[in-house]
Order: C-alpha cells, then sequence, then structure tokens
C-alpha cells in the first residue's frame, strides 16, 4: 500500500510542472477552462512601470500564435488573465490606465465603445484592489468578454469589436507595453 502511494504521489510532483508556469516568481496556471473548452498558456509576462512590477498578464488561446492581428479580429474563446502584484495599483489608476489603454487601441475612436466602456469600469472597478487579486477578461463567441475578479462573476459586456478593443490594451498597434506583447505573444 505504501509503495503505491509513493508512486502516485512521485507521478503527481513530476506532472504538477506541466500544468502551472512561473512568471516572475508566480505560479499560474498553464490552462484555463471557457465553457466546455480548455485554453492553453498562450504567452505572458510583467507590466511595470518605472521599475515596479505591476501585475502579471497571461493571454490564454485555442491554439498558439504570434500574429496578434488574428488574435483581435478572431471570434474564437480566448482570455487575459492579470494578477496584481504591486499595492501601487488601486482601482483609481487602473481605471485611469484602461481609458488610456481603449484610447490608444481604437485610434482614439472610443465613441463606439463608450457605454461599455463605462459599464466595465462601473462594474468592475468599484471595489478597491488589493496585491495579489486576479482579474480573468474571458471572451466566448456569441456571449461578450466577461469580467471576472478572484474567481467572481462581476460583468459581461458584449460584442465582438469590444473585445478587439479591449484585448488590444495588451496586443494591439500601441500596446500597454511593447516588450509584455511580446511576451504575451509567445516572442
Amino acid at each position: 500500500m505504501m509503495r503505491i502511494f509513493l508512486i502516485l504521489l512521485a507521478f503527481t510532483l513530476s506532472t504538477q510542472g506541466y500544468s502551472q508556469a512561473k512568471i516572475a516568481g508566480h505560479i499560474l496556471p498553464k490552462v484555463m477552462k471557457v465553457g466546455d473548452q480548455y485554453l492553453k498558456l498562450n504567452g505572458g509576462g510583467v507590466r511595470e512601470k518605472m521599475f515596479i512590477d505591476l501585475y502579471i498578464a497571461i493571454l490564454y488561446l485555442e491554439a498558439p500564435t504570434t500574429k496578434a492581428n488574428d488574435i483581435l479580429t478572431v471570434d474564437k474563446p480566448m482570455a487575459i488573465k492579470l494578477k496584481i502584484v504591486s499595492s501601487m495599483v488601486d482601482k483609481d489608476n487602473f481605471e485611469a490606465a484602461l481609458r488610456d489603454g481603449f484610447k490608444k487601441s481604437t485610434n482614439n475612436n472610443v465613441a463606439p465603445y463608450k457605454d461599455r466602456i463605462e459599464k466595465l469600469i462601473s462594474a468592475g472597478f468599484k471595489e478597491e484592489i488589493t496585491d495579489l487579486d486576479i482579474y480573468d477578461l474571458i471572451y466566448q463567441p456569441g456571449i461578450g468578454t466577461t469580467l471576472m475578479k478572484n474567481n467572481k462573476k462581476l460583468v459581461t459586456i458584449e460584442g465582438l469589436d469590444f473585445k478587439d478593443a479591449l484585448f488590444g490594451i495588451w496586443l494591439g498597434t500601441a500596446p500597454a507595453q511593447v516588450d509584455l506583447k511580446k511576451k504575451m505573444l509567445g516572442e
């Protein structure tokens, strides 16, 4: 009986590394379940500002790709996980960063998204943000983009165009951080 236990323990310990990724010292899942599908980690990295690590961003897709435009325009399940790693991130500066990111990702044409941006921000970022909070931005065709905080659903915003603008904050032509975009794309 003890031998079987030790074999199972050795197997469990040896396979744990396959289901997790380590980014900036934080352990994060390599796979994310969305609906009835499993999305795979495409890439991830740290968002920094003035040499301070703010959050970890990970992109999950059905199949790996390094082509940002394909990700932004395709109507397939995908997700971005954000893990806050600094107490310097609060709801006010995160809201400001989102608004700035939407301006950049839409080429300063936020008018078609204005109501949906306000819905995302008011429902998703009304509570304080604390160190180690985890936000999931989960896109599903026919449903929209669902924002979750620490596994709790906050809001769902409809529209492929909204997903494109939101994910464009990190993956667009004027991303929040160029080297983070490259890491999310697995480059």
